[in-house]
């Protein structure tokens, strides 16, 4: 794929702005989940050299894979990383060390799986705001197989341990040396059951009307806040769809839009982070009305928003920067095919397209080298 027929600057090679982080680019890598930590989640050598080789690539802001928070319900997959223990957060520093050093800042994401657990090095058993049985069926590409397990419905006790672990887990990735962190709120997993009608039947003051179902994430997203002060960055990825429901949208459309990112700014959020809304992102984005759903992020909260998904076609890529559609463009598997895709875009660079085969049979980094060494070999 060629990009050379824009004959001007690619929008998202500017410069740019989150919070007190100083962007080189437009251009944020996405948290892709990689399973390729050691079986207690510490992050290996191999992590660290991928990390590094995207910074090297020129992107403006490198965000981690999906970290998980705690020992109790947190993990998500096996062979994810955490940042729960000294090892964790060291193992975490160079990676971070690595990241400054090639010239970009970095960010860790803190995710909590809640009722999609597919595996953990600590139990068996899953948690979630409501005992409903997911949609559809565990990732074979993350190592999962079968059915979801119906979750235990989530106690005070239970919420006030999983706000306590995010809290801890930013306090951790401050000390590691990260520049800040992203609260992964999106895609299905425990924030996002909460804010989905369906996986939340509660009738407490975190179910029932949005305004109740958005509790959690703010009062996450607050008491991170609190604990690291106002100049660590803070922020938060949403989406309307998920991992096991790609057509799910928010049944109050920009209502319930609105409420939830009034009360993520309000919380103390840095940005905004909006995710997978479809290959065809313009149209796939849009709200009834007409505006985008990243242009009403950035209109109700004021804050910086980061746009996910659909990103790999350069022209629809500068089309969502130059409309004020976001500030900031997030890529996932475009980056994998291409790690320097900032200098590709610079020089006006043919671009690799992305092949599945690149995480088969599984995301691990292990099948993506030798994805490529197999490519080097046949002259790819």
């Amino acid at each position: 794929m060629s990009i050379s027929t824009f004959g001007v600057r690619h929008p998202s090679l500017k410069p740019g702005r989150i919070g007190d982080l100083e962007l080189a680019n437009r251009l944020a890598v996405s948290p892709m989940t990689r399973v390729s930590a050691t079986p207690d989640g510490t992050p290996t050598q191999e992590m660290a050299g991928y990390y590094a080789e995207l910074a090297r690539g020129g992107f403006g802001l490198v965000i981690t894979e999906g970290t998980y928070t705690d020992t109790l319900y947190s993990q998500g997959y096996l062979n994810q990383p955490g940042i729960v223990s000294e090892a964790h957060v060291a193992a975490w520093r160079e990676t971070v060390d690595r990241v400054h050093a090639a010239g970009a800042p970095i960010v860790l994401q803190l995710m909590h799986a809640g009722a999609l657990s597919q595996g953990s090095h600590y139990r068996k058993d899953t948690a979630g705001p409501s005992a409903v049985p997911p949609l559809g069926e565990k990732m074979p590409e993350y190592g999962g197989h079968g059915r979801w397990a119906t979750p235990r419905e989530m106690n005070p006790a239970d919420i006030e341990k999983a706000v306590r672990g995010f809290v801890i887990s930013a306090v951790n990735a401050r000390e590691a040396g990260f520049d800040g962190i992203e609260v992964h709120g999106a895609n299905g997993y425990l924030l996002d059951q909460f804010l989905t009608d369906y996986t939340n039947r509660r009738d407490d003051s975190y179910g029932g009307p949005i305004a109740n179902r958005v509790r959690l994430a703010a009062e996450v997203v607050a008491a991170i806040r609190a604990e690291v002060g106002s100049s660590f960055c803070v922020g938060i990825r949403l989406s309307q769809t998920k991992v096991n429901d790609f057509g799910h949208r928010w049944p109050g459309g920009a209502h319930d839009a609105e409420v939830v990112f009034t009360a993520l700014a309000d919380a103390g959020a840095t940005y905004l982070h909006i995710a997978s809304e479809g290959r065809d992102w313009i149209e796939t984005a849009r709200l009834a009305g007409g505006a985008t759903i990243t242009g009403l992020a950035r209109r109700v909260s004021g804050l910086p928003v980061i746009a996910n998904g659909g990103m790999h076609e350069p022209a629809q890529a500068a089309q969502v920067l130059a409309d004020g559609h976001a500030d900031v463009l997030s890529v996932g598997r475009w980056a994998l095919a291409n790690p320097d895709l900032p200098r590709r875009l610079a020089e006006g660079a043919a671009l690799e397209d992305f092949d599945h085969m690149m995480v088969q049979p599984m995301a691990t980094l292990d099948n993506t080298r030798r994805w490529r060494a197999a490519g080097a070999r046949a002259g790819v």
